[in-house]
C-alpha cells in the first residue's frame, strides 16, 4: 500500500540541511556574511552560499524552539532559480534527507524516485524477516 503524505518542513538539523545543500550543489557555511540586495552584507549564524548575487541566511528562530529560519532577497528570481520558489526545492530535499535518516535509524530502507514533475516518491519498507523458519514461533 502506498500512502501519500504532504509535510510542512521546519529546519531543525543543520547536518541534514548541509546534506540537502550538497545535493543541490550548494554549500552551508557557518558564521558568514550573507549577500543581499545592492551589495549589502550582514553577518549571520549560517549562510547557504548560492551561485547568483544573493545568499540565504539561516538563523535560529526567534521562537527559540530549536528551529531555524531562512531569509533571502527574492528580487529578480535569482534565488528561486537555485532553490525553488519559497525555498521549495531546498525544503523538499531537506525533507527527503530527514525521512531517509529517520528510516535508517529505525532499520527501514528507502527507495527514491524523482518524477517528471519534480515531485519525489519515497518508498519506505522494512527489510524482510528472512526465511520462514526465523519466525518467533519457529513455524513457517
Amino acid at each position: 500500500m502506498i500512502a501519500r503524505t504532504q509535510i510542512q518542513i521546519r529546519i531543525r538539523d543543520l547536518d541534514i540541511l548541509h546534506d540537502a545543500c550538497k545535493e543541490l550543489g550548494l554549500t552551508l557555511q557557518p558564521d558568514s556574511d550573507c549577500r543581499g540586495y545592492a551589495g549589502a552584507f550582514r553577518k549571520v549564524a549560517h549562510v547557504i552560499r548560492l551561485k547568483g548575487p544573493y545568499d540565504i541566511a539561516v538563523e535560529p528562530s526567534p521562537a527559540k524552539d530549536g528551529t531555524y529560519c531562512l531569509t533571502t532577497e527574492w528580487r529578480d528570481g535569482h534565488v528561486a532559480k537555485e532553490v525553488g520558489t519559497g525555498f521549495g526545492r531546498l525544503l523538499q530535499t531537506y525533507g527527503v534527507h530527514v525521512t531517509i535518516r529517520e528510516a535508517s535509524l529505525h532499520g527501514l530502507r528507502c527507495t527514491r524516485q524523482t518524477r517528471a514533475d519534480g515531485s519525489i516518491l519515497l518508498l519506505v519498507v522494512a527489510d524482510s524477516p528472512g526465511p520462514a523458519t526465523s519466525s518467533p514461533t519457529g513455524k513457517p
